[in-house]
């Protein structure tokens, strides 16, 4: 079953402006998280530029403590 995910409860965003996962997470085949890596606006991740995404909900479903992030919900 697909929930709904608080953009920040999933991303922390650091100081520079750059965004960290804060759990695992998997998104088009790749999977990263958490912490161990920060990306910058205009660095996609699985084919997604979060930062065109920042503070709006993730749609996704958790198994086994990963998040597979299957979209966003448009504000």
């Amino acid at each position: 079953m697909e929930n709904r995910y608080k953009f920040l409860d999933v991303f922390q965003e650091n100081n520079d402006g750059s965004l960290t996962p804060k759990r695992q997470i998997f998104v088009n085949g790749v999977t990263f998280g958490p912490g161990g890596v920060a990306f910058q606006k205009g660095v996609a991740f699985g084919g997604i530029d979060f930062h065109l995404y920042k503070y709006w909900d993730i749609a996704g479903k958790e198994e086994n403590g990963v998040l597979t992030i299957t979209g966003f919900f448009q504000q």
